[in-house]
């Protein structure tokens, strides 16, 4: 059944700022990415990268399986437990700070095909950026401004949102074996795009595992244990 939260004005108020807030978090995210990809970086070996086939329809439509694999289940999320669902946007938009900041952090070339953005300009990344952060900007084929990031990847993005969700719906049966199927299709839309390394992957789980488990446990009382 719904949470009773959902029936008051109260309750709305906090959904929209916990969204509020995962939005502005995720534009900061782009802003540090558009940084990030402004400098000249080197390709990594990547065995199993290199041992998967790239698939150019998957790495077009890899954000509309985002999309799809996400969007429903945080809905059902926030149907049935609307506190939990504010909190889970609260880890989401932290968890969106902590990867922009990684991303400045680590500087990895490009996955698939040439370092084509280094050197963008102030002007064109301001631009790339307003295009980004703009409602379905992302799907206009003739955005000039609009570019393919390539090098926002430590940490995956597609691996860590949908991690953090299937922890977040795993108390209830359903929602986990949806949620666990839709996870494991984005995170094989990962390698079959090129979109990340495998270390961005692996990153993933351990940044997100680690953040959630520090915003929903004891984790004073764990360390009183050792």
């Amino acid at each position: 059944m719904p949470s009773d939260h959902l029936k008051t004005r109260s309750f709305w108020l906090r959904a929209a700022g916990s969204l509020l807030f995962r939005l502005a978090a995720y534009d900061a995210m782009v802003f540090m990415a558009l940084y990030a990809e402004a400098r000249a970086a080197p390709t990594l070996p990547d065995p199993l990268v290199a041992a998967v086939p790239f698939v150019e329809p998957v790495a077009r439509y890899n954000y509309v399986l985002w999309l799809l694999a996400y969007v429903p289940v945080a809905l059902l999320l926030l149907w049935r437990d609307g506190e939990r669902f504010i909190r889970y946007m609260v880890s989401a938009g932290l968890l969106a700070l902590v990867r922009g900041a990684c991303i400045l952090a680590t500087g990895l070339g490009p996955v698939h095909g040439p370092d084509t953005h280094a050197g963008m300009t102030d002007d064109q990344r301001w631009s790339a950026f307003v295009t980004l952060v703009t409602p379905m900007g992302f799907f206009d084929p003739d955005g000039g401004a609009r570019i393919y990031l390539t090098k926002d990847l430590f940490f995956s993005g597609h691996t860590a949102t949908t991690f953090l969700l299937l922890l977040y719906v795993w108390r209830w049966r359903e929602l986990r074996a949806v949620m666990l199927v839709a996870h494991v299709l984005v995170v094989l839309s990962v390698f079959l795009a090129h979109l990340h390394y495998t270390i961005d992957v692996i990153g993933a789980y351990a940044v997100t595992f680690s953040l959630f488990m520090l915003r929903e446990s004891d984790v004073k009382a764990a360390l009183s244990r050792f």
